[in-house]
């Protein structure tokens, strides 16, 4: 069985696609996904990037695309009420539930919980009200595991951790898919991953490695 590293952010669109899409994509293959969410944000500020919801045109057309793939693929997809807006909430209520065995990592239906809440029914991710309703979905989720719902700090020093380890890896957006040393990101590189699961010719060829040794024919400064 092959370890895959899922690094979300609930505010991405491309990362709840990914997401949806992920199952049909991976079926053919013995894989364990660990969902392992992360602040998009700080990736951004680490690498000295804009978000695409901060350049506006960009930010117009990255809504007209993510609408067209879900309908193109099927993936329901309703545009929040407001975006962007601060996921820190929604990334440490995912973060309180998980495992103590596996602490960096929410599962699959709480992942799920996390998406829909901004994805679906164009409500405002933001809400105080639909913060509440959430966390006691998933408190009451905890407790019928029969586990305590977490301290804040461990919660917190666990999404730093994540994002400390997405910086490691060389992410700098999400989704990323990270398995064995590889990164693959974004909802269009899951054909890219499957292929690689598949032991697809190609990634023996050394394309993989030749593009990180392209060298820079010219660089903007200022």
């Amino acid at each position: 069985m092959t370890d895959i590293d899922f690094f979300y952010d609930p505010i991405s669109p491309y990362a709840h696609l990914a997401f949806q899409a992920l199952p049909e994509a991976l079926r053919d293959h013995s894989v364990a996904v660990h969902y392992r969410p992360v602040l998009f944000a700080g990736l951004l500020k680490a690498h000295g990037q804009l978000g695409p919801a901060e350049i506006a045109p960009k930010r117009d057309w990255t809504y007209r695309q993510v609408q067209w793939l879900g309908h193109a693929h099927g993936i329901r997809l309703d545009l929040p009420a407001a975006h962007p807006f601060n996921p820190l909430p929604l990334l440490r209520l995912g973060l309180a539930t998980a495992h103590p065995d596996a602490p960096l990592a929410t599962s699959r239906w709480v992942t799920a919980q996390l998406f829909e809440h901004v994805w679906h029914g164009g409500a405002d991710a933001a809400d105080p009200g639909r913060l509440a309703a959430l966390e006691a979905r998933l408190r009451d989720h905890v407790r019928e595991a029969g586990r305590d719902w977490p301290a804040a700090d461990a919660v917190k020093a666990a999404l730093r951790e994540n994002g400390e380890a997405a910086l490691r890896l060389g992410l700098f957006g999400v989704p990323a898919m990270v398995v064995q040393g590889r990164v693959f990101w974004g909802f269009d590189a899951l054909p890219m991953l499957a292929a690689w699961l598949a032991g697809d010719a190609w990634f023996e060829g050394g394309a993989w490695e030749r593009a990180a040794a392209l060298p820079v024919g010219v660089s903007r400064v200022g």
